[in-house]
Order: C-alpha cells, then sequence, then structure tokens
C-alpha cells in the first residue's frame, strides 16, 4: 500500500507529464535551455512574448540561430505587440522602466528587419482587441515544447514565472497555451520585414 503512493509522489502522471520544470523567474532559466530548444527545432518555433526583446541578448548568436532554422526548412514566427498600441503605453506605465515596452519592441523589429525578408521568417503584431491577453502571458513553442510565462501584474517579463511544458497528447496544457497563442497569431497583423525598425514598421 505505500509503495503506489510512494511512486505516484515522485513520478507524474496525466497531463502533470507536461511539465518539465518550473521557474520563479523566466530569468532563473538558463540561455542554454533556450538555445538548445531553439536548435533542436526542425518543424515550428513561435515566440509569442509581447516584445521577444530578451531573446536578443540572452542567447548568443541567435540572429544566426533564426536564420539557419528558417533556410533549413524550419517555420519561425515572431508575435509582438504593437509599439504604438493603447495597451503598450498603458504597460509602460505600470512597469515604470527606463528601457521602455515600446523601444524593446522596436529593438525587435531593428533585428528583424536585418534579418528579412527571409523565407521561412514571419512576424505579426497582435490585433488591438488580444493586446491585453497577449501581454499577459508570453508562450514560446519550439515544436513539441514550450516555455510559458504569466505575467505578474506590475512584474517585468524576466521577473515573471516561467512554465516548461512538453506534449505527451492530446488535449494537455501544451495543446491550451498553444491554442491560445495560434489564436492570437491567426488574428494578428503582418509586419513587412522590408520596413521594419526603429522608425518604420508596416
Amino acid at each position: 500500500m505505500i509503495w503506489p503512493e510512494a511512486v505516484t509522489a515522485r513520478v507524474k502522471v496525466g497531463h502533470d507529464r507536461e511539465l518539465v520544470s518550473s521557474y520563479p523567474y523566466r530569468s532563473a532559466c538558463p540561455s542554454t535551455t533556450w538555445a538548445r530548444l531553439a536548435d533542436d527545432a526542425t518543424r515550428d518555433i513561435l515566440l509569442g512574448g509581447y516584445t521577444n526583446h530578451f531573446f536578443w541578448t540572452q542567447i548568443p548568436g541567435f540572429a544566426g540561430l533564426v536564420r539557419r532554422k528558417a533556410e533549413s526548412g524550419c517555420r519561425v514566427r515572431f508575435l509582438i505587440g504593437d509599439p504604438d498600441g493603447e495597451t503598450s503605453r498603458r504597460r509602460e506605465e505600470v512597469e515604470a522602466a527606463a528601457l521602455t515596452v515600446s523601444t524593446r519592441i522596436r529593438i525587435t523589429l531593428e533585428h528583424l528587419a536585418r534579418l528579412g525578408p527571409l523565407d521561412g521568417l514571419e512576424a505579426r503584431f497582435s490585433a488591438a482587441a488580444d493586446a491585453v491577453n497577449h501581454v499577459g502571458l508570453s508562450v514560446f513553442r519550439f515544436d513539441d515544447d514550450a516555455f510559458v510565462t504569466p505575467h505578474l501584474a506590475t512584474a517585468i517579463g524576466h521577473d515573471s514565472p516561467l512554465l516548461h511544458l512538453r506534449r505527451q497528447g492530446q488535449g494537455g496544457m501544451f495543446d491550451r497555451f498553444s491554442a491560445h497563442a495560434d489564436d492570437l497569431w491567426d488574428r494578428g497583423r503582418d509586419i513587412d520585414l522590408h520596413t521594419a525598425g526603429p522608425h518604420g514598421q508596416a
């Protein structure tokens, strides 16, 4: 009678199996883990952070990694918030950070402009109606692995908690968060990578 209880206390069952690890802060997840998941992905990378700014500073050679993935046939998508949107302005007031939300988004746009246009690389702004949902929850998907960050009140992304999920079957947490990101993407507005940058955007 004791053995099954001891086993189930240590072995994940059901949908719990999809939770690989959790971190009290996004910044506590090693950059090598992010880089490994991105490098291992072969089909689909969807980066659904509101600014996605930290990728360019946290992962060494990230621009080259994105280029290699896209050129190898992996679909690489960036879903970001509109730097001129009302939600971005309000978030800046909440965070009161020197490196503002709109500035972080424009840094991402500048990097994307340097990369694109590139076959396999896509970028969109989330729709205005979805911006509040987007800024409150980031989903970063690498094939069947995903990082999910629910943003806390006034906390900047790196200070919010992070969950690492790995898909184990239909209808689990991975699929639910993944569907959320896909819904935001489907309703988003394409960014023209010819004009994206610090001073121009689609």
